[in-house]
């Protein structure tokens, strides 16, 4: 078989893991031949392509973002864009494609699939949002990041008497934010999925400096006041309809300095959460999907998403796992709440 893979939407830590796993077993175990596409649903929908073999996933396992490229290219919203890929795929004689990527890659994964494109899905995102599987590879390195400047941010925060918020990623669910924040001993931790209550927050915020520690809030990007709005940097779509979310930090600290009287400043994470070198367990997830994946093409089982479910990695329909997305449960929220202040 000629089988095609291709890398969308954010980058990730374990990206690289992935390919590496799909071609080594791809190659020496069943004897396929590889085309990689460059920049995500770009490369099938130009026929833009690189050559993948073994020689070309030779130690890319440790490092992050991906030798493939990435875009945020909707084929959908082009016109004649899936006629434009399945002619380039015909051209190019792939049987098959591996599609990496997160809710938006794999939806238009899920799409082609209904449209006679051989597909098999490997989840990716950061923000573990992806439904079916417990977890994505690139969430763990994010959660370890953001961890990390928790608690370098807590001695500067004791040394200045002041009030740190770290805003992470996090559109629709605040799994980062969660993870992060009990790792690393925050104070607060806002999320998506529960509108806050300003004042509740300031009143957490009092009584930590009533015991003389300077407090830590942990807040998702898409985090909302219970009388507000999300934040937006600006108002532009990109292709899958998805505004640029920042400023909840910030706005948080406004808030909190001008209604307590104490100093308050944002750090905002951003793109560091996606970058570097991915954590072991990442390293092993995205490995053990890769070596799924390649299983699931030479099974000509297509249309299925690789998924962990326990300790087990699992195919699952495409359809479900992008039908919706998976948000933090009231009651994990709740768990934490109890060390709030």
């Amino acid at each position: 078989m000629r089988i095609g893979v291709l890398t969308g939407g954010g980058d990730c830590p374990g990206l690289n893991a992935v390919i590496r796993a799909v071609v080594r077993k791809g190659v020496g175990t069943y004897g396929h031949e590889f085309v990689g596409f460059k920049d995500g649903w770009k490369g099938p929908l130009e026929g833009l392509t690189k050559p993948l073999g073994v020689e070309q996933v030779r130690g890319i396992l440790p490092r992050g973002g991906t030798i493939l490229g990435s875009s945020r290219t909707n084929p959908f919203k082009i016109d004649n864009g899936v006629e434009r890929i399945k002619e380039n795929l015909a051209n190019l004689g792939i049987d098959a494609l591996v599609a990496i990527g997160g809710e938006d890659t794999l939806g238009v994964a899920t799409k082609l699939d209904s449209l006679g494109v051989n597909v098999i899905g490997v989840p990716k995102t950061i923000d573990n949002d992806l439904n079916a599987t417990d977890f994505t590879f690139g969430f763990d390195t994010a959660v370890n990041i953001a961890m990390e400047a928790i608690d370098r941010l807590h001695t500067t925060a004791e040394s200045h008497h002041r009030v740190l918020i770290v805003e992470v990623m996090g559109r629709h669910a605040g799994w980062i934010a969660l993870h992060a924040g009990l790792a690393g001993g925050a104070n607060v931790i806002l999320i998506p999925e529960k509108p806050f209550d300003l004042e509740k927050v300031v009143d957490h915020v009092e009584s930590r400096f009533r015991t003389n520690y300077s407090p830590i809030l942990v807040v998702s990007e898409g985090a909302v006041p219970a009388d507000g709005d999300m934040m937006t940097s600006h108002n532009e779509l990109d292709a899958f309809g998805h505004v640029r979310l920042g400023g909840i930090g910030t706005w948080l600290a406004e808030q909190i300095e001008k209604r307590t009287g104490k100093e308050a400043r944002a750090v905002v994470l951003g793109h560091t959460q996606r970058g570097g070198t991915p954590t072991a367990f990442d390293r092993v997830l995205a490995t053990r999907f890769g070596l799924n994946a390649i299983d699931a093409v030479h099974e000509g089982d297509f249309g299925k998403m690789v998924a962990l479910q326990g300790t087990d990695i699992v195919r699952v329909p495409l359809i479900e796992a992008t039908r919706e997305l998976k948000t933090v449960p009231v009651e994990r929220y709740a768990e934490s709440e109890v060390l709030f202040g």
